[in-house]
């Protein structure tokens, strides 16, 4: 017990864990994952799915979540650097529409749970990222939904360097924004 630290945000229910990292001459050696320290955290899901991706600079995923189905995941980063977002769609929240952001890297080794409610989306800052996650329901093919990165309305501060132009599949270039969302799904 006691092998993470836990940040809370100004949104609730968003969390940054930082795990204990034993290192020395042969390199290091930390739990990426223990049910009854993230319990004890207040992080007492079951995890059905781990996923992967990799992507090459200015890569920018998402802002995505599950409309019928929706997950709570726990973000990490294996190699690289990305800045990771997720925006509050809980109905009735006091923070509907407000976004939080951490940078997660190799090196930091931190971790970011968003939980049920929210998009979620990454830039990845590093020249290679290898992107990791534990979701709490399955992937439903058909079920996805997705914000408009770049929704004023949101005013996410990507750190996106002036001309560079995000790498994205046409869909997440395409998504409506908030006030679209809102009447929609609300």
């Amino acid at each position: 017990m006691g092998k993470i630290t836990v940040e809370t945000c100004e949104i609730e229910g968003l969390k940054v864990i930082t795990p204990t990292v034993f290192g020395d001459n042969r390199g290091y050696f930390m739990e990426t994952y223990h049910y009854e320290d993230y319990k004890a955290a207040g992080i007492d899901q079951v995890f059905v799915q781990d996923n992967q991706s990799s992507s090459t600079k200015g890569v920018l995923r998402g802002l995505h979540f599950q409309i019928h189905y929706p997950q709570d995941k726990l973000v990490r980063v294996l190699s690289g650097e990305v800045f990771d977002v997720a925006v509050d769609l809980r109905e009735g929240s006091a923070t509907y529409g407000k976004w939080h952001g951490v940078t997660l890297s190799a090196e930091n080794k931190k971790q970011f749970f968003i939980p049920k409610g929210f998009a979620h989306g990454y830039l990845v800052l590093s020249d290679h990222a290898e992107f990791a996650y534990k979701c709490t329901d399955f992937y439903h093919p058909g079920d996805d939904g997705g914000i408009l990165y770049s929704d004023p309305e949101i005013g996410i501060d990507w750190p996106i360097p002036e001309g560079m132009e995000p790498v994205m599949v046409d869909r997440d270039r395409n998504w409506e924004g908030l006030s679209a969302y809102t009447k929609k799904y609300r």
